[in-house]
């Protein structure tokens, strides 16, 4: 399987004080999502804004389809769609009329244009809302409209630069669902986020990125292991039994270390082997004659994963924020807004 998206040591840098990029590596493979998971301020849109041929950085290098952005952006634009965090839209046009405006910037032709238009508004539930103006659309609808205009020209490689941000967690979910399907079709997507089950649902590999270095990159399993496995979380039914609890558990496998809620009379236990020692768990309690009201193996969350990598929780600002760009969008022709 081929690489899309690929780049080597991104370095950007605003003024003297602002270093977006340190020396950023991706690798985005045909068909898949990467997500670039991070805090505002890491250094995600910058990626996004050089990859897509809209910025230059200060070094380094990127291909698209295995085309140079730097020596070739023209031919780059002719076969990506970009969706940004802020949508590419005139307000005072209806979503018909913005998307065919897009179709011929992309150099359809009007004919062409208005057969994509009505098929994009039929493919985003938006056929009843095609002819009233953009104004009137909720959050969601205009992030629906703004992904169906990135896909006028049917582009092979996406960029989606938090598409969700803003939205309700119903239109967050309908968003979800769109991404999906385009994945399905065979696109190949770079998606920026700082919503962590976002990345999880969609991502086939996840980059973290924090202070403009990608600082971990796997599946997200591969970087849930990095977090110390699974742990078993009992709730007893007799509080006074805890520290039997702990017994039977260390049994089972000594050494580990247990969190402690007297009050939920709940325990949680690191251990290893997934459901087989849940079993042994299970096992050991009763003939200890430890009842207990509930019991389930958990793994570690993409939150305890960013958390471990990074020392903060991934919706704090970083440190050093990237300048707020307007929105954008890029196709043949390239598009802006």
């Amino acid at each position: 399987m081929t690489a899309a998206i690929a780049a080597e040591a991104l370095v950007k840098t605003y003024g003297t004080q602002v270093r977006a990029l340190d020396g950023v590596d991706l690798e985005v493979r045909e068909g898949t999502v990467l997500g670039l998971l991070g805090p505002n301020g890491a250094g995600k849109t910058t990626t996004v804004r050089i990859l897509s041929t809209l910025l230059e950085p200060d070094s380094g290098r990127a291909t698209v389809g295995g085309i140079d952005v730097l020596a070739r952006p023209d031919a780059v634009r002719r076969i990506i769609g970009l969706s940004g965090q802020y949508a590419a839209l005139d307000e005072n046009l209806s979503g018909r009329e913005n998307l065919e405006i897009f179709g011929q910037l992309y150099h359809l032709g009007l004919r062409v244009a208005r057969v994509r238009a009505r098929e994009l508004l039929e493919q985003f539930d938006l056929d009843d809302a095609g002819d009233r103006v953009v104004k009137t659309y909720s959050g969601g609808m205009r992030r629906r409209l703004d992904l169906a205009a990135a896909l006028v020209a049917r582009p092979r490689i996406l960029f989606l630069d938090e598409p969700t941000t803003g939205l309700d967690p119903r239109s967050r979910l309908g968003m979800w669902d769109v991404i999906g399907r385009l994945v399905r079709d065979g696109a190949t997507v770079l998606l920026t986020t700082q919503y962590l089950e976002e990345a999880d649902e969609l991502a086939n590999r996840i980059a973290v990125i924090d202070r403009g270095r990608v600082i971990a990159e796997g599946t997200s399993d591969e970087l849930k292991a990095q977090v110390g496995g699974e742990r078993v979380e009992v709730v007893v039914h007799d509080p006074g039994l805890m520290a039997a609890t702990v017994d039977a558990l260390r049994r089972v496998q000594p050494g580990g270390e247990p969190v402690v809620d007297l009050q939920g009379r709940r325990l949680r236990y690191p251990v290893v082997g997934g459901a087989r020692v849940l079993v042994e768990v299970v096992r050991e309690l009763d003939a200890s004659q430890v009842a207990i009201d509930d019991i389930a193996l958990r793994r570690p969350t993409l939150d305890d994963v960013f958390l471990t990598l990074t020392g903060h929780a991934a919706e704090q600002d970083g440190d050093a924020d990237e300048p707020r760009e307007p929105a954008v969008a890029a196709g043949a022709g390239g598009r802006t807004a």
